[in-house]
């Protein structure tokens, strides 16, 4: 159990606030993981007393005797001094990335120096040049130990559960390298457009916005060699050796109709809203096999796949005119979470006639209890000190080196909103949407 904390949320009436971290701290209190004496204060720039920032959230009697509020950062060091000795305090920045660097200094002007832990949300910096400048000034006002970068695609539970579907069965540890596999495919699609993000949306593209931190830590933990252990340290020297051996080859962009009449964006903006993508590893194990990602907004459903695709058996016995699909592993990191397995195997009854199978596994039929959902998992992890589902310095500016080698063409083609653009690269893409159902009807996705 967690004790003697105080956790600070810099922009505690925002979005994010409300959906994710307010529910995260609700569940870790009722689990006991953090203790009834540990405090939560927000701060923000709207004005609120005590109980009018209480009513926004729906949290336990024994939670909310503990929730504050604080105006501004200004102040918020004796306001916290006030409220009673903590041995860790830990400050989650909810505020706009451009905003990071500058309350950061606030912070670190307003006394808040030993036993502190910042929390900071991606994206981090908008290019190399940026987040190299934001990791040195943080570095030196606080320490890289102190800094926590959130990935919180990291912290879902599928995602968690690759390295062990890795490195814990030797079922698969021999046959995951290009002279067995085909390819590896990462799918993440939105329904939704840019809502109430377009300008923001607008200077950075799909691309940095998804690519560059979310989709590229999914990749890195499907191909890294395994750690030495499961430190922190050990983990992020074999993702940094990775990335340093990654290589994007081509790109495709999209824009969907109507997105620039979308509030904040400029009425001739050629930033892309959807992208295809092929990259190679320069390495022993994966040298020669492509990888592709499709990633967009606007698109004809939501989810986020990782497939796998195994080469296909010879033209010997069963396959004899190559009409056998071949084996495919996919990851289903979200709404629904779980592993499906495709194999080829007799059709019951018949003669040799042979038909696909999938074997599942679903993580809400497997398990009992409630599934952890990221940020709860992220916010008790900092609370500990354990960086191992959290992003190095050296991580974000080695993606944004990869990203910023990529070209990006000048005119991105137009897509119908609701619709799946056709595949523009030479990808012979894995056909995930069949996938819509497996796991759905054990439970909610998370």
């Amino acid at each position: 159990m967690v004790e003697d904390s105080a956790i600070i949320i810099l922009g505690a009436s925002g979005d994010l606030a409300q959906r994710k971290l307010m529910p995260a701290l609700r569940t870790l209190y009722e689990q006991n993981q953090i203790s009834g004496e540990c405090l939560i204060v927000g701060s923000g720039r709207t004005p609120f007393s005590d109980d009018e920032f209480r009513d926004r959230f729906k949290l336990p009697p024994e939670c909310t005797v503990r929730l504050f509020y604080h105006q501004h950062i200004a102040g918020l060091k004796k306001f916290l001094d006030g409220k009673g000795q903590f041995r860790q305090i830990i400050i989650f920045f909810s505020l706009p990335p451009g905003t990071y660097l500058d309350s950061a200094i606030a912070v670190h002007n307003e006394g808040f120096r030993e036993n502190v832990r910042l929390i900071i949300e991606k994206p981090f910096g908008r290019d190399h040049s940026s987040a190299r400048e934001l990791n040195r000034k943080l570095e030196e006002l606080f320490g890289e130990e102190s800094i926590f970068r959130i990935d919180h695609y990291l912290a879902k539970e599928v995602v968690q559960n690759i390295l062990v579907f890795r490195f814990a069965n030797n079922l698969f540890y021999p046959v995951w390298n290009s002279r067995h596999i085909e390819s590896i495919q990462i799918n993440a699609l939105e329904e939704i457009g840019v809502v109430e993000r377009g300008r923001y949306f607008d200077e950075v593209g799909i691309v940095k916005d998804m690519v560059q931190n979310h989709l590229l830590q999914l990749l890195l933990l499907l191909t890294m060699e395994a750690p030495i252990t499961l430190k922190p340290e050990d983990i992020r020297t074999q993702k940094i050796n990775l990335l340093k051996s990654l290589q994007f080859e081509e790109c495709a962009t999209g824009q969907y109709s109507g997105y620039r009449r979308e509030s904040g964006i400029p009425p001739d903006s050629t930033t892309e809203t959807f992208a295809e993508l092929r990259a190679t590893i320069n390495n022993f194990r994966w040298t020669g096999m492509p990888i592709h990602i499709r990633v967009g907004k606007a698109l004809h459903r939501s989810g986020t796949e990782i497939g796998v695709r195994f080469h296909p058996v010879p033209k010997l016995l069963f396959n004899e005119t190559g009409q056998l699909k071949p084996n495919q592993i996919i990851f289903k990191v979200q709404p629904e979470a779980g592993i499906l397995l495709d194999l080829s195997s007799k059709k019951p009854g018949s003669d040799m006639l042979i038909t696909e199978t999938s074997m599942e596994f679903c993580y809400r039929k497997s398990f009992d209890g409630e599934i952890p959902e990221a940020y709860q998992k992220l916010l008790l992890d900092a609370l500990k000190g354990d960086h191992t589902l959290f992003v190095s310095a050296e991580e974000t500016e080695l993606a944004w080196n990869k990203i910023e080698s990529l070209r990006l063409p000048d005119q991105p083609f137009s897509y119908e909103p609701g619709s799946r653009p056709p595949a523009v690269l030479p990808v012979s893409w894995i056909e995930f949407d069949k996938y819509i159902s497996a796991c759905a009807d054990v439970g909610r996705g998370f």
